[in-house]
Parts: structure tokens; C-alpha cells; sequence
């Protein structure tokens, strides 16, 4: 049996690939900073809890003893992520953000999917199918959000383009580096939830599609792409 780890998934896109994944036949652990809702969620689901906050380095280890001492990993899916938002759910201009306010951002977007990445690398190794999915963004692609054309255009902030950006340049220097363990960027689209304020014109049952698809590849698979529903993003 396929054993997922999903990182913030006690509700969204999180939840719903849990969801979909267990339903699948796979063994899937609610990796949650809030142990109410994370173990609330992981009943409702049939799932394991373990409490995991990204940006902590002692909760991450402490979530790699209990994960390790139950046997196996076989997937990691980085979710865990925030968006900026200002007063009224507004999203944030240029002038709005300091060094401060984007760092803030990066500590979970970037700095905490290396530090979970990092942390259980060693877990996955020992799979025979190792897969870890990376949940990026549309407004990760350079070329989109630079083209008057595309839907992300419009977007004007600073932090969040920019932390799934650069979750999409480690995406592919992790698949270099470890050609053994698929390891691909995906983007769930526009998704109906809290991260967005519910602006998203998608359920969160098509935006976890792709999340789930690209969790239960197997080692022929394709590694160090950039994904949605539709086919490929354009870096």
C-alpha cells in the first residue's frame, strides 16, 4: 500500500487530495499545524494526523519520527502554502509589500517545502516509487504572468508569484539531483478556497485533479515538469 504524506491539509485543496488519495488505496497522513482540526479532519477521512508546522524545524523532525516509526513514505505532497492578503481581502501592490512581508511568505512557501523536503528525503529513498508533488501556481510561470494575455496577468503582488516561482526552479533541481524519485511541480488552477478568500472559480474536487494524478505516477513517470489539468505550464 502506497503511504502519502500531504502537507496543510486539514481543509482546501489539502483535505480534498487526502480525499480523493485514500479512496485511491492510499495510506495518507493530515500533516496540519492546528492538532483540532488536523485530527478532525483525519477521522473525517479516515486518515493518520500527525502535527506538522512547515516553518518549525522541530516540528518537522518530530513529524519525520512518528512517519519513519510507522514503517515507510512513498509520497510527499508539498501543500502547505499562504497568499498575502490585506484588510477587506485585498490583494496586496507593490508598494504594499516590505522585505518583511515577502519573507513571511517565503517561510512557508519556500523555505518550509525544503525543510519537510530535506527532513524526508531519506524516508523516501528507501521507497521503491518515491513521488513528491510540489503545489505550485499559475502565477509561478514567468511567461504567463508577464503575458497581457493571460489570466495571471492581472495579478499585481509581489510574494506569492514570486515564492512559487522559485518553488518551481527547486522543483527541477531536486529532479536533477535525485533522478530515483519523480518529483514534479504541478498548478491546481483558481480553486475555491480560504488561501484566495473564495475568489476561485474552481471546486476544490477539480483543482485537487492534478494534485492527485501527479502523486500516483509511477518510477516511469515524467519528473521535473510543471503540470495542470490542461497539460503543461510554461515556465
Amino acid at each position: 500500500m502506497t503511504t502519502t504524506l500531504i502537507t496543510g491539509s486539514n481543509k482546501g485543496l489539502g483535505k480534498e487530495t487526502a480525499r480523493q488519495l485514500i479512496a485511491a488505496g492510499h495510506t495518507v497522513y493530515i500533516g496540519a499545524r492546528d492538532e483540532a482540526r488536523g485530527r478532525t479532519a483525519a477521522e473525517e477521512l479516515g486518515a493518520r494526523f500527525v502535527q506538522l508546522d512547515v516553518t518549525d524545524d522541530a516540528s518537522v523532525a518530530a513529524a519525520y519520527a512518528q512517519i519513519e516509526a510507522d514503517g515507510r513514505l512513498d509520497v510527499l505532497v508539498n501543500n502547505a502554502g499562504i497568499e498575502p492578503r490585506l484588510a477587506g481581502n485585498a490583494i496586496p501592490a507593490p508598494a504594499d509589500e516590505t522585505a518583511d512581508s515577502v519573507r513571511a511568505t517565503f517561510e512557508t512557501n519556500v523555505f518550509g517545502l525544503v525543510r519537510v523536503t530535506h527532513a524526508f528525503l531519506p524516508l523516501l529513498q528507501k521507497s521503491a516509487a518515491p513521488v513528491i508533488v510540489n503545489v505550485s501556481s499559475g502565477l509561478g510561470s514567468l511567461t504567463d504572468l508577464s503575458n497581457p494575455e493571460s489570466y495571471t496577468h492581472f495579478y499585481p503582488a509581489l510574494a506569492y508569484p514570486a515564492s512559487k516561482t522559485t518553488v518551481n526552479a527547486i522543483t527541477v533541481q531536486y529532479a536533477k539531483a535525485f533522478p530515483g524519485i519523480r518529483i514534479n511541480a504541478v498548478d491546481p488552477g483558481y480553486t475555491d478556497t480560504d488561501l484566495n478568500g473564495h475568489a476561485g472559480i474552481q471546486t476544490v474536487e477539480e483543482g485537487a485533479a492534478i494534485i492527485v494524478a501527479m502523486a500516483q505516477i509511477g518510477p516511469d513517470g515524467p519528473t521535473g515538469t510543471f503540470v495542470s489539468s490542461r497539460g503543461p505550464v510554461a515556465w
